[in-house]
């Protein structure tokens, strides 16, 4: 993924008004789209659709997209921020994907069962920060936790 050294990851939701309704669509999640009643409905049913939409492929094994943000032209861009355990399992599906390893490679490189890294890429999963960290220096990486403060 193209910001998975932000301390969020945030997929672009493309937001257009369509007759009563407000019509959600991810250029970055083909296929990924939704629809608010309202204008104050839009956040949280576009963040329900693209962490569902995300859930699903990462449980299926398919492909993730790398996050773009773009834009069209009659549409507004809201940023949605994903939930932190599912960011996480993301970033370490993409990371694992781009080093090229199995997930038995990674196991063996952490020292822990094809089981235990196959759980770290679910999003259901309750991962210890020791593991996350032994994960972290397996690809050469630190690992950074922050607190903000909700706006």
């Amino acid at each position: 993924m193209s910001n998975r050294h932000t301390d969020t990851l945030q997929y672009t939701a493309h937001v257009r008004k369509d007759g009563r309704h407000y019509l959600i669509e991810f250029p970055d999640a083909p296929g990924c789209q939704t629809f608010a009643e309202s204008a104050k409905d839009v956040y949280p049913m576009a963040k329900e659709a693209i962490e569902g939409w995300l859930e699903a492929h990462l449980v299926e094994g398919l492909e993730l997209p790398r996050v773009r943000r773009r834009s069209t032209s009659d549409a507004r861009s809201v940023p949605i921020t994903i939930s932190p355990k599912l960011a996480l399992a993301l970033q370490l599906r993409s990371m694992r994907h781009e080093s090229g390893w199995s997930q038995t490679e990674l196991a063996k490189r952490v020292g822990v069962s094809q089981q235990q890294i196959a759980k770290l890429e679910d999003p259901d999963a309750n991962p210890t920060i020791e593991t996350i960290m032994k994960v972290a220096e397996a690809f050469n990486m630190n690992l950074f936790v922050t607190f903000k403060k909700i706006a």
